[in-house]
């Protein structure tokens, strides 16, 4: 048998209070992309007040916290990271005063709230941007920014061949205020969010102000998106392209994961420790993985994303690979994992479940192409999609992940089961990824359609009115109201699984029951004889010994059909 144990782990209760200062330790998160959760004016565009709405389902859904995507002011150029304020919400959303009605509500139902900070870039209507073009080379406003001279005659060529992550230039020119041609401005993403300038102390100083801005307002929580990406070191001659892949990401490289980037975090950790109690931040860092614990560490920011889950293929092998080593990585930061298979950035894995296997070494994992990318480039012809078997495949998976020590993340409408939507014809694409590669990348918007919570209506009860994005006809048998009466629906399956996960939560520590586990099985227990099994195959196993609790499908017999995981009681 093998076992993992996180420090100090055994002082945690038995049971998630959400009054704990180490409330995140384990808690299930449920992430809200607020432009698609709910909509109650009847723009097409979820609000705050959609979400206050929804807040009895939530409640009732048995999360603990929630995570709220940007709601800030945007032009949407990015979905909503391209942030024209960060200290206002977009009136398309709702105002300050229903911000605050919302964590009011969300609190008084013990729900915690996280919200998206955008650090490594504003938008290129925030006023600093604009007071950077208009101010000309040279200006304290432009250094706020990364601004260089182009190369060739009159710099009319970018200053490096840098490309955009969305595909694209990453440099763009800007007009000078006496008409030319001027500087170039850096941009990882699109040109509508240019990258700021953390070596600028007044950088420093605007975020700082920003964080206690929100937590003033009693946001419990920070995600932080980017968070790779702040600290750049930027020689007077640029590296090209390929000499920048080439480097390696060891603390050093110019633009990622630069050391320097944690100084920035000991300042926001000092921050968050002013409150009580202290404020939580989680790292979206794509980083390799033994650099995941400097984020992670408590004098960083606390607590970082691992992302193999999101990529991997439903295999008990995988699985194992991926759990042990993020659990050594979390005992390393003294920090919690986190376990996600969906956001708002992936396919659903109910979907990506249903495809074949994708062929990847699993060190190399997140920089493959799945399946799913060519699934989305068909218009979801090639390959075949299993639908049933995908959703099997993914209620198992989540019934496992659930009892993993650590926090879970949810992404809405996973509760739902709800798959990709692929039925989305260009016109009404979204995604600036679709844009900027010329449709040879699809984009994000599958996972982004608003949520189906009636099986009528003009929006399947999203809005009164609209959507904006198209839903799918088949939402409407897979709607919130459709299953609420269904006891065998996946909604109320996750019901049922974070309620009794609540009961069941015992220290951070789990062991592999390698007696019970081979290339299709996988078990574990809790320190509270909570005993886990998955078949990861298509032949039925035998259970062993103790009692059911909770299982992802029918269990019969004493078998474990393929592609379920059973909760038990280890019999002792």
């Amino acid at each position: 048998m093998t076992s993992f144990a996180m420090p100090d782990a055994n002082s945690r209760p038995d049971t998630l209070l959400v009054e704990d200062a180490d409330w995140w330790r384990q808690a299930v998160v449920y992430q809200i992309y607020p432009r698609s959760f709910a909509d109650a004016n009847g723009d097409g565009i979820g609000d705050l007040q959609g979400i206050i709405s929804r807040i009895d389902y939530l409640a009732d859904l048995g999360i603990d916290a929630v995570w709220l995507s940007p709601f800030y002011p945007s032009q949407l150029a990015d979905g909503g990271y391209d942030v024209d304020d960060y200290r206002d919400v977009d009136p398309r959303i709702g105002t300050l005063d229903e911000f605050d009605e919302m964590v009011i509500k969300l609190h008084a139902k013990n729900i915690k709230v996280i919200v998206d900070i955008v650090p490594n870039h504003t938008s290129d209507q925030h006023v600093w941007f604009k007071e950077a073009v208009a101010a000309g080379k040279g200006s304290p406003e432009r250094d706020r920014y990364i601004f260089r001279d182009g190369l060739g005659e009159n710099g009319k060529l970018p200053p490096a061949d840098w490309k955009s992550t969305f595909g694209g230039p990453g440099w763009t020119q800007v007009i000078e205020p006496d008409g030319t041609p001027g500087q170039w401005y850096c941009h990882f993403f699109t040109r509508e969010q240019p990258d700021l300038n953390w070596n600028n102390r007044e950088v420093h100083e605007e975020f700082l102000t920003t964080l206690r801005f929100w937590s003033d307002r009693g946001v419990d929580g920070f995600r932080i998106d980017v968070a790779h990406g702040l600290a750049k070191d930027l020689p007077e001659v640029l590296p090209t392209e390929a000499e920048m892949d080439a480097m390696p990401k060891d603390g050093n490289h110019p633009m990622w994961d630069r050391d320097d980037v944690q100084k920035i975090y000991a300042e926001w950790r000092a921050v968050f420790n002013e409150y009580t109690p202290a404020r939580t931040a989680v790292a979206e860092a794509w980083v390799h993985s033994d650099r995941i614990p400097l984020y992670a560490s408590q004098e960083s920011l606390g607590q970082a994303f691992n992302f193999d889950l999101l990529k991997a293929n439903f295999n008990a092998n995988e699985y194992k690979k991926i759990i042990s080593h993020n659990l050594e990585l979390s005992s390393r930061s003294g920090s919690s994992s986190t376990w996600v298979f969906s956001n708002h950035d992936v396919v659903r894995h109910a979907t990506r479940y249903g495809l074949p296997e994708a062929a990847h070494d699993s060190d190399e994992i997140m920089n493959v192409p799945g399946p799913e990318q060519d699934w989305l480039l068909s218009g979801g012809i090639e390959p075949e999609l299993d639908r049933d078997a995908g959703l099997q495949r993914a209620l198992a998976a989540t019934l496992f992940m659930l009892a993993l020590p650590g926090s879970s993340y949810l992404y809405q409408g996973e509760e739902l089961g709800l798959h990709e939507v692929v039925e989305i014809d260009p016109q009404d694409r979204q995604d600036p990824t679709f844009f900027r590669t010329n449709a040879e990348v699809i984009g994000r918007d599958g996972c982004r359609v608003p949520l189906p919570w009636t099986s009528e209506g003009p929006a399947f009860g999203f809005s009164e009115k609209v959507s904006h994005l198209p839903q799918p006809d088949w939402f409407a048998k897979v709607s919130a109201s459709e299953q609420e009466g269904d006891l065998e629906s996946p909604l109320n399956l996750y019901k049922r699984a974070l309620h009794l996960r609540r009961e069941l939560q015992a220290p951070e520590q789990l062991e592999w029951l390698d007696d019970i586990s081979n290339d299709d099985v996988l078990a574990f227990v809790r320190p509270n004889g909570w005993l886990v099994v998955t078949n990861f195959g298509s032949e039925p196993v035998e259970l062993p010994a103790g009692e059911v609790l909770l299982s992802s499908g029918p269990v019969t017999d004493g078998q474990l059909p393929g592609a379920t995981t059973v909760w038990m009681r280890a019999a002792k």
